[in-house]
């Protein structure tokens, strides 16, 4: 398959070896961003995964001195959810949001341009991340690059397009539900969440007690994912939560010997609904390939009181959304609009902001359950396996946000990835082959809390024994393929 303007180089080599190639003067730091302009301006008008850019600067950036950080010269793409980059509009998937231009970098982005990426640009996200697909109404939907017509996943759907397409080969993302895990599985990419309090979310505030959103990127390679996190974890000062230091960089993980682990899996929500046969197979099969690997695998029952957590994570998702929508009225001077949200997030906003106290306190502690409700199956097992996503991934407008009573759906995306925002615990989705419509298919692994280290482990020794596709699906009918 050709690939116009884009050099064959650019397409074969992850972060790592792009930074590489530029520290060895093979290429320059002006032609990897030029590259991947060349990649945005020939895909993005089918894939829609960016809603800003800043070209000139990133341009700028690259003819200029060079840091000697471990990503030196590597495009970059930084989600428009939670993360600020100097100058460019943080949008949220919102009209309400349109403007909000950053004044300074959000610490992990202003960490990962200290090791050295250059950004190019802001990725697409559903409105405030509310959906478990990327179809915004202000900006529009996020397609698949392996299907146009199908889902990128969400909340992270713009970056993980933008990485699977070969926009980029690594990009920002976070995940407060499913968020890199999701689109992740729905494009073929490792997405890694870390444990809670891993990567400060500074300056965003999280009322204390709602640290569920984690940050991080959706990489092609392990390494590349690995890395990064060595670049941007750490606290920052006055955190609510953090986690401690891990006994070595986590790139030295990658290769590493995971040992014997002792696996537990299962392909039923806490719900008790089997995911998709076709995902059940892909369950099957990683079983079976970490038995040959030398690990124990058996089938276990990962059961906790779903409604009682599903329920009060809503309550304290509205009352979210209430409060960050009122906090921008206020900022804008204004009354709210009918058109400043969509009709899901009104109806998330309405709720939230009629809830009284005594309830969001109940649902905090109701949360705080859950995590105890899970914590003994990590006790007796290192790692749980089951389905990254319970459904194949859908077609785009499956769950439909100007129709709120489409909603139901968005649980299909989250069944097994949510409940490890409420607890904290790592979670990582793996490639793990493709369904009957083509599409990638991911399973997900859970670790013990802070134990990033054996799930990287683990990722790598997958990578190696199973090699999923690297190479980036540039959607027919574009000028790059």
């Amino acid at each position: 398959m050709g690939r116009g303007a884009v050099d064959d180089w650019y397409d074969e080599l992850d972060a790592t070896a792009v930074a590489a190639a530029i520290r060895a003067g093979d290429v320059s730091a002006v032609e990897a961003v030029d590259a991947a302009i060349a990649r945005i301006e020939a895909i993005e008008p089918h894939v829609h995964a960016l809603v800003a850019e800043r070209f000139d600067a990133a341009r700028a950036e690259a003819g200029g001195l060079l840091n000697d950080g471990p990503f030196a010269g590597v495009p970059y793409l930084v989600k428009a959810l939670g993360a600020h980059v100097t100058g460019m509009p943080t949008s949220r998937g919102s009209r309400l949001w349109a403007d909000d231009v950053a004044t300074a970098d959000s610490l992990a982005v202003a960490r990962a341009r200290a090791a050295g990426v250059i950004v190019v640009g802001m990725t697409n996200t559903p409105e405030l991340g509310k959906n478990g697909s990327t179809e915004p109404l202000f900006h529009g939907p996020t397609r698949n690059p392996h299907d146009l017509s199908r889902s990128a996943g969400g909340s992270s759907g713009g970056s993980a397009a933008a990485v699977a397409s070969g926009m980029v080969p690594i990009a920002h993302g976070n995940d407060g539900g499913g968020s890199i895990r999701i689109p992740s599985a729905a494009c073929g990419l490792f997405g890694l969440k870390p444990s809670r309090g891993r990567v400060p979310n500074s300056p965003f505030l999280e009322a204390f007690s709602y640290p569920v959103g984690c940050t991080h990127a959706l990489t092609r390679t392990v390494r590349d994912s690995a890395a990064l996190l060595d670049a941007v974890a750490g606290p920052a000062p006055g955190d609510a939560v953090a986690m401690a230091q891990p006994a070595r960089p986590f790139l030295d993980e990658v290769g590493a010997d995971p040992g014997r682990l002792r696996i537990g899996f299962t392909c039923v929500t806490a719900r008790g609904v089997t995911a998709d046969a076709e995902l059940v197979d892909a369950v099957a099969r990683t079983a079976t390939l970490c038995e040959s690997l030398g690990h124990s695998v058996e089938e276990a029952a990962f059961t906790y009181d779903a409604e009682a957590a599903n329920g009060a994570l809503a309550a304290v998702m509205s009352v979210n959304v209430a409060f960050a929508v009122d906090a921008r009225l206020a900022a804008l001077g204004r009354e709210l609009r009918d058109d400043d949200l969509e009709p899901f997030t009104r109806v998330l906003y309405d709720g939230g902001r009629g809830m009284p106290g005594t309830k969001v306190i109940g649902a905090l502690q109701q949360l705080e359950r859950t995590s105890r409700e899970v914590a003994p199956f990590f006790e007796q097992y290192d790692l749980l396996l089951t389905p990254t996503l319970s459904i194949r991934v859908p077609e785009l407008g499956w769950v439909d946000t100007s129709r709120p009573e489409t909603m139901v759906n968005a649980s299909a995306f989250s069944a097994f990835t949510g409940v490890f925002n409420t607890t904290g615990h790592p979670a990582m989705s793996v490639p793990a082959g493709v369904d009957g419509n083509g599409l990638p298919t991911g399973v997900q692994f859970v670790g013990r809390l802070g134990d990033e280290a054996t799930l990287l482990r683990s990722a790598s020794s997958l990578e190696v024994a199973a090699p999923w596709p690297t190479a980036p699906v540039v959607p027919s009918g574009s000028a790059a393929a």
